[in-house]
């Protein structure tokens, strides 16, 4: 059962996968994903929630965000940079320990926690769908985490 400030956006949020994600021998983050009873669908509502386990800088996240985002189809570069900066404003920074969590909305918006505390919402047009695909679209750049998050529930 998932945590109840995302029950609330994410009705019978359940555990899909969860997974390590690494780079090199640094681990960075684990990364759990909730979906209404477990089962997730490409369609919202859900969650992914990152807890880190080394610091970062806000800024350095949506860079990095961006250049993942860049990897998928029907983005502009004038998108991108919105984008980005509506990240980089948001994007708190992050210790050892600190957990982000991002809910895909019904309305197509992404919503943003740290630590189960809400920090803000991001409405721009398309930008939760491309969020979101940096780890479970098919253009990821790390499929085997992505099969993992989704334990085999691919719909």
């Amino acid at each position: 059962m998932a945590e109840a400030f995302i029950q609330t956006d994410v009705p019978e949020a359940e555990l899909v996968g969860r997974e390590r994600f690494s780079v090199l021998f640094w681990d960075i983050y684990d990364a759990s994903l909730f979906a209404p009873k477990g089962q997730w669908r490409s369609e919202a509502p859900y969650a992914l929630s990152l807890t880190y386990l080394r610091d970062f800088d806000g800024k350095e996240i949506a860079i990095q965000s961006v250049k993942e985002m860049r990897r998928q189809d029907g983005i502009t570069n004038e998108q991108l940079a919105k984008w980005g900066e509506l990240m980089a404003a948001l994007f708190p920074d992050v210790t050892e320990g600190d957990t982000l969590t991002g809910v895909y909305l019904s309305n197509g918006n992404a919503r943003f926690f740290l630590n189960g505390k809400q920090i803000g919402d991001i409405t721009a047009e398309g930008f939760a769908t491309h969020f979101f695909a940096i780890w479970l679209g098919e253009k990821t750049s790390e499929p085997s985490f992505r099969d993992k998050l989704l334990a085999g529930a691919t719909k």
